[in-house]
């Protein structure tokens, strides 16, 4: 069992309880009486488990070992009967008073914080206040990937100075992203263009970290999708991107997205050598930012303002202030693909090989060259 112990699981399968005071599970529950896997995924699918299509019998975490990986769904029981959900998402109510939301946002990060083992552990740390709660609260060393001129690498540096920290630059180069796709695709089955321009700093991080020594990797995912942290929750429901018409439903809209992001991404580090450690995933964080109300989501702007230069991740940022310099848990940052220029450089290296962006979707069809 990935994650969490099995007696854990089990009682949270005989309850019904979704967020059992894990960071996710998944695996396999079948009793020492039997030979059949009862396979499990948490209800975020925080933890990847796949098994052969058609065939529970046949599982493993990694699906590189299957000839059809099949994952098992988020908060489901898979055995050969078929697939069941034992587990759906809390929909708790806004909680009213403001103050009482933050200190529980605070309490939360600072028990999931706490809970974190140092031992063999490293940050991949970007600037933001994601990862700056993390470089706060634990006690281990900082990492950026981005090409020289990119602006994570200038943030996560600026950010460092601000907190007296250090940080490890990783500086990539068209030759790492032309190593590191075929890899990537090997081990996470993507080839799509946004999956693997969000998957290559992620890796190339993990990479330096553990040829440093260190084999877990303390990453904030989850942060932009608990607390509001992409533009298209902001706009909601004008954004066509998002079909709720209220902040907090556009931000459960985007919670279930993670399963699948959540998948790539560990499949992401663990190919690279590291165990990846979310502390911003944490069913306590989680139960915390669920009852957070829509204006400590998204600030409502002022008279004149537009949607789009709104105060995000409201809740998060002022729970962070605590731990860290106003400069820094205010601070903005940009999508990993974008912020350390990895979209940009990919590509560059695609319309170098002749993928021009008149053709469709020239990215992905790159990418595949350099897997053929």
């Amino acid at each position: 069992m990935d994650g969490a112990d099995p007696a854990t699981v089990r009682t949270a399968l005989d309850s019904g309880d979704s967020l059992p005071g894990t960071r996710g599970f998944a695996g396999d529950l079948s009793g020492p009486d039997t030979d059949t896997p009862r396979l499990v995924r948490d209800v975020l699918g925080r933890y990847p488990c796949f098994s052969e299509t058609g065939d529970p019998t046949t599982w493993s975490f990694d699906p590189t070992d299957l000839t059809d990986p099949d994952p098992v769904p988020a908060g489901h029981v898979r055995t050969p009967d078929g697939d069941e959900q034992v587990w759906t998402l809390p929909d708790p109510p806004a909680t009213e008073d403001d103050a009482a939301v933050v200190q529980a946002v605070r309490d939360a990060l600072a028990a999931s914080t706490a809970a974190v083992d140092p031992d063999g552990l490293a940050v991949a740390f970007s600037g933001g206040v994601d990862s700056a709660v993390l470089a706060a609260r634990l006690d281990a060393p900082l990492y950026v990937a981005g090409f020289p001129d990119s602006h994570d690498v200038e943030a996560a540096r600026s950010a460092a100075a601000a907190m007296s920290r250090d940080c490890t630059v990783v500086e990539l180069t068209h030759e790492d992203l032309e190593r590191a796709v075929p890899e990537l695709v090997a081990a996470t089955g993507r080839t799509n263009a946004m999956d693997v321009q969000i998957a290559l700093p992620l890796y190339l991080v993990a990479e330096r970290v553990a040829a440093d020594g260190y084999d877990r990797l303390a990453v904030g995912q989850g942060a932009d999708e608990l607390f509001g942290g992409y533009a298209k929750v902001a706009k909601a429901p004008e954004d066509p991107r998002v079909e709720a018409d209220t902040v907090r439903g556009a931000r459960r809209e985007v919670v279930t997205t993670l399963p699948d992001q959540l998948e790539r991404d560990v499949l992401t580090l663990r190919a690279a050598g590291v165990e990846p450690v979310a502390p911003l995933l944490d069913d306590r964080v989680i139960e915390a930012a669920l009852s957070v109300p829509g204006n400590l989501l998204v600030a409502e702007p002022g008279e004149g303002v537009d949607r789009g230069d709104v105060e995000r991740k409201v809740a998060l940022r002022r729970a962070a202030s605590e731990w860290l310099p106003d400069a820094v848990a205010q601070r903005d940052k940009k999508a990993v693909q974008y912020g350390s220029l990895v979209a940009r450089e990919l590509d560059r290296l695609a319309r170098q090989a002749g993928y021009k962006r008149r053709m469709d979707d020239h990215v992905t069809k790159y990418v595949r060259s350099l897997v053929e």
